[in-house]
């Protein structure tokens, strides 16, 4: 590849994709992998719920490949599957909505109108009739009344009379003060009344009927201006007498990007706005209390969140941003966020999450006056976030009140993984509810209060079972027993679970089981096609390996059947940072899982990793890559390229890498500064400087440019371009909103300058961060192949 690539244009091939697809010794073509899945593999089942009486299983799917998926039933009575028709669809009680206490009626909207459901006696009732939109109903005032929100305020329905009462008046915008007459205008208005006395008769006149007015009319709630921020919620007291509302505030002088689309309808360039870049100004999110008795608002005291002059250990690298005097110090920002009310008591939980990612605090908060005490305190000094927390500034993570109220419950990662904690309200005793080498997600109390319901890795790493534990904490009981991953529906009554299982080589299927554990689980759905069951789909080899620095790396390992002596390797590096793909069910990349089964068919070893920065693995695992992305997580691919040598007799000289996203980010870094290590890479839909990606996902690993400037140069693969020597495939989207086509348009520039010759660049003028056309993947995957036949094999 001598010629010069001429930026945004393809770089002629020396040989053909035909010529390339000849070698093929696989049964499989690229063409066939790369079609959309439902057509190829099937329709897998998704969006799983229980109908109400617990009789009926509801999913989407579409065995038929119809253009849509449709709505389906499974009846446990007459054990069929059967399309939901439209009209039966239509009158079906929502699927989102709020219960009562005793789960016996359900409250919902369709149509933007309330409706009100008795599960027993299967009966629907139609609350309210208008062309406005209702929404987030719930029970409240003793199951008495409805509250819901419409055209941003709250509202509540008496059950008994019908009679709905406006809660709030939130106003958007700022409140007008009375305009004052000054200067000349006060002058001549002084001067009328001096000369006529029949204006100041009127004047006292219509001030006498305004007061009248006054006295006769109903008191209405006091306007609440919003100003420039959105309500995101408003929730009721148990009492009524208090109202809490979040609201949100877009900042207005934060720059976006664009994105532009040459391939339009009309033949006219037309331009995207597409998010700002880390560094600028952040969503704030707030919360504010309204007196409904009273009248009036409350504010929210928050000196009772301790360490909000805290300094991030970063700053050691930067010592002339650290105040000599300590009074100097800002304190820093945070959101409040996420509040929860006491089933009985006028108490709410809420949280408060640091806008530079590091803390976390749960808040106990007193309506009646504002104040707030400190439940629990998680600091990080890489950043906060793990299954069950959140991860950013907005988001409250899964917790709520224990049945016996006097205590929260919530997830945390002090042990090292996310695990379930509770703490008294009034004692301020802190409980590990569960606790060991594994983590714990989507949890939720049962119906009974008796126990917490949860999903977890604790078998493996790559293997998510269903368990329960008592309420307070204790032994664990595993539910479920099909290896890989069970995702689980309780049904109504929480006697059986709907579970959507998938196995490494087995797409998902819907399974039915009961609630007990060693249950047999019964598959009902049959979803993949005979033509994609042709084949016979590897199951790889679940392996560990030791990294430089000691720790144990999972992986996938595909090997050829007869594998040649000093064969052919490639390392695929899974995107999303915080992802894990070396896990026993069907991977979310199940196109990379077909080509690595094409892969091994054509003698190549494949080997797929969960480094440093994967889900699954606890916060120490989760945080290795802070401040130094291309570091930890890097060496680990560059060790299981080492191990790859020493133990099944790979070439050191015949390994390829590729991925996309951040797996395309890791093969530029390798191809940059381990080219000794890595003959050949494909990056796709690459990061190639950090400062110009978003800041939710940013700033966490990396704090801020500004703040942070030697963490984003050494993570940033512009910096490291001059060290390429192998061959360097890449293969962007035109309208990716999310890595922009700009990334790649800077590092194109970057190598024409440094005047290198070995990469060539494919782009995609219609395909968004994940493609969308199979032609488009079949394109990007038959040079990725082509670049591995050219530069691995003799």
């Amino acid at each position: 590849m001598k010629n010069l690539l001429f930026l945004f244009l393809l770089l002629i091939p020396f040989t053909s994709f035909s010529q390339i697809q000849k070698n093929n010794q696989s049964p499989l073509t690229i063409g066939q992998i790369m079609q959309e899945p439902g057509k190829w593999v099937g329709s897998l089942p998704e969006n799983i719920y229980w109908g109400e009486q617990g009789e009926k299983i509801y999913f989407d799917w579409n065995p038929e490949q119809d253009t849509l998926s449709s709505l389906y039933r499974y009846s446990l009575k007459d054990e069929k599957i059967e399309k939901v028709l439209l009209d039966e669809k239509k009158n079906l009680p929502g699927r989102r909505g709020s219960y009562n206490d005793g789960e016996t009626r359900k409250v919902y909207t369709r149509n933007g109108n309330l409706f009100l459901y008795d599960v027993k006696k299967t009966t629907e009732r139609q609350l309210t009739n208008w062309l406005e939109n209702a929404y987030s109903p719930d029970f409240a005032l003793d199951e008495s009344h409805i509250s819901f929100m419409k055209n941003n305020n709250l509202f509540l329905l008496n059950l008994e009379t019908g009679v709905i009462e406006q809660v709030t008046n939130f106003v958007q915008g700022e409140e007008k003060p009375d305009s004052e007459n000054k200067g000349q205008a006060k002058w001549l208005e002084n001067q009328q009344k001096e000369l006529f006395d029949v204006l100041n008769e009127r004047e006292a006149e219509n001030k006498a009927q305004e007061n009248r007015r006054e006295e006769e009319e109903i008191e209405t709630p006091e306007k609440i201006y919003l100003g420039k921020s959105r309500l995101a919620d408003a929730t009721l007291s148990p009492s009524g007498d208090y109202v809490i509302y979040s609201t949100y505030d877009r900042p207005e002088n934060s720059k976006s990007t664009g994105v532009a689309h040459f391939i339009t309808e009309d033949g006219y360039t037309r331009e995207q706005d597409a998010r700002p870049k880390v560094g600028s100004p952040e969503t704030r999110a707030t919360i504010g209390i309204y007196d409904v008795e009273n009248n009036k608002t409350i504010e929210v005291q928050t000196s009772a969140i301790p360490g909000l002059k805290d300094l991030p250990d970063f700053l050691s690298d930067y010592p002339d941003q650290i105040p000599e005097d300590t009074a100097d110090i800002k304190e820093r920002e945070f959101n409040l966020v996420g509040s929860q009310w006491h089933d009985e008591k006028n108490l709410a939980v809420v949280v408060a999450l640091s806008l530079d990612n590091k803390d976390r605090w749960i808040m106990l908060l007193d309506p009646e006056n504002g104040e707030m005490e400190l439940l629990d305190r998680q600091r990080d000094e890489a950043w906060i976030a793990g299954p069950g927390i959140g991860g950013y500034s907005i988001s409250a993570g899964e917790m709520g009140w224990m049945p016996d109220g006097k205590s929260v419950w919530f997830h945390s990662e002090e042990s090292g993984y996310s695990h379930l904690y509770s703490v008294n309200i009034e004692t301020k005793e802190k409980k590990a509810l569960t606790s060991g080498k594994f983590e714990v997600s989507n949890a939720s109390i049962s119906n009974d209060k008796k126990h917490f319901y949860f999903t977890a890795n604790k078998v493996h790493p790559g293997v998510k079972h269903f368990y329960k534990i008592p309420v307070e904490g204790g032994e664990l009981t595993q539910i479920t027993s099909m290896e890989g991953h069970n995702e689980v529906s309780l049904s109504p009554d929480e006697k059986l679970l709907a579970i959507r299982y998938s196995y490494a080589n087995q797409p998902w299927e819907l399974y039915l089981q009961k609630n007990k554990a060693g249950a047999e689980a019964e598959r009902i759905t049959h979803s993949t096609t005979e033509e994609f069951e042709r084949y016979d789909w590897r199951v790889p080899e679940f392996i560990t390996f030791e990294a430089e620095d000691g720790a144990e790396i999972h992986a996938r390992l595909y090997r050829p059947e007869n594998p040649g002596n000093n064969g052919p390797a490639v390392i695929f590096v899974h995107g999303a940072g915080y992802l894990q793909n070396a896990h026993k069910w069907w991977s979310s990349y199940s196109r990379e899982y077909q080509f690595h089964n094409f892969l091994v068919d054509n003698g190549y070893t494949v080997l797929d990793i969960d480094y440093r920065g994967s889900a699954g693995y606890g916060r120490d695992w989760r945080t290795g890559i802070y401040r130094h992305m291309g570091g930890k997580d890097l060496s680990d691919h560059v060790d299981g390229a080492k191990m790859l040598v020493e133990k099944y007799d790979v070439s050191p000289e015949k390994i390829g890498i590729y991925g996309g996203s951040y797996g395309g980010f890791i093969t530029l870094m390798a191809m940059f500064t381990e080219p000794e290590v890595f003959a050949a890479g494909a990056a796709l839909r690459s990061v190639t400087d950090w400062a110009h990606y978003n800041h939710g996902y940013t700033s966490n690993i990396l704090n801020t440019p500004v703040d942070d400037s030697l963490a984003y140069v050494r993570s940033s693969p512009i910096y490291f371009a001059d060290g390429l020597q192998g061959a360097l495939l890449m293969c962007h989207g035109m309208v990716d909103d999310n890595v922009q086509f700009q990334d790649i348009v800077r590092l194109s520039q970057r190598l024409i300058e440094l005047g290198k010759e070995n990469w060539e660049l494919a782009v995609y003028p219609v395909e968004p961060h994940g493609f969308r056309d199979p032609s488009s993947w079949t394109d990007e995957y038959k040079r990725i192949f082509k670049l591995f036949e050219e530069t691995l094999k003799e």
